[in-house]
């Protein structure tokens, strides 16, 4: 049991870990003309600031993710992994508009989706392992930190 129970942590950490890792490759060059050609926002934090937080909460998702994954088989396990999935696609998608398509206006809305998928994922969450819903609220506060950023990028851009 045990020897299944890391395995399940593994997977959902990398797969997390491997979602922001490829956004993040995908997005490299065009992250750097970011910072050097748009104009952002008050309260912009420095460059390096992104993957180490990014790193961080992708592993809070993973872990939360194989603690719900480890639960009983029920309609809310169920719908919080799903919820979890969608979530990580928008999440990745998200990096491509910003810094590829540099669709500032259709990102925003993008991450305002973004948002409610990850309230809806952590009101499910809760419902299987609040301890698994806890370890997403720092993303929903990143996230709603970067709908701030990403609107003054749209503004001022």
């Amino acid at each position: 049991m045990r020897n299944h129970r890391w395995k399940t942590y593994l997977f959902w950490i990398l797969l997390s870990e491997m979602v922001g890792a490829l956004s993040g490759w995908l997005t490299r060059e065009s992250t750097q003309l970011y910072i050097r050609e748009i104009r952002q926002p008050p309260l912009s934090p420095p460059p390096l600031v992104f993957p180490i937080v990014w790193a961080i909460l992708f592993a809070l998702m993973g872990i939360g993710a194989a603690r719900v994954a480890l639960t009983s088989d029920s309609l809310a396990r169920s719908r919080g992994l799903g919820l979890f999935l969608v979530q990580l696609g928008f999440n990745f998608f998200w990096s491509i508009l910003f810094f590829n398509a540099r669709q500032f206006g259709f990102a925003l809305v993008w991450l305002a989706v973004l948002w409610a998928l990850i309230l809806g994922m952590i009101l499910t969450f809760r419902k299987v392992d609040r301890p698994a819903a806890w370890l997403q609220l720092p993303y929903l506060l990143w996230v709603t930190f970067a709908l701030y950023l990403n609107f003054g990028v749209w503004r001022l851009n």
